[in-house]
């Protein structure tokens, strides 16, 4: 499972959590906190804003439970309309975090002692030849 997690500076850092982990996030909804220690965020306490199961279906807050269901939407997480008053039937996931979700988009709430750029450094990129 992977975490993203957003600063409020536009960054993001992407990051591993350990099969042993995920069932911490088990039953936790869309708009909850987490302790940034459960990924290697000491002192950060992070606020759970979304995510995205392995075939790509978005979460939405509004849609209870876990399953994948079939909502008529006319803008939002998942479908932006392209004319006024447009509405669409489309499949997304509920709000209840599961096995089923592959990323957890998460927001920095509060701030740790030091910064998230030194706790998770981007990997150096190999150059093309």
């Amino acid at each position: 499972m992977r975490i993203v997690i957003s600063e409020s500076n536009g960054k993001s850092h992407q990051v591993e959590l350990a099969k042993d982990k995920e069932s911490v996030l088990s039953g936790k909804k869309v708009g909850d906190e987490l302790d940034g220690n459960l990924v290697g965020a000491a002192g950060y306490m992070l606020k759970l804003t979304g995510g995205s199961d392995g075939s790509g279906f978005p979460m939405r807050e509004e849609v209870h439970g876990s399953a994948k269901k079939v909502i008529l939407t006319s803008d939002g997480v998942g479908f932006h309309a392209t004319h006024n008053g447009e509405r669409r039937r489309k499949y997304v996931r509920g709000n209840t975090y599961s096995s089923e979700i592959v990323q957890v988009n998460a927001s920095v709430k509060t701030a740790g002692p030091s910064p998230l750029d030194q706790l998770f450094p981007k990997a150096e990129k190999k150059e093309k030849k």
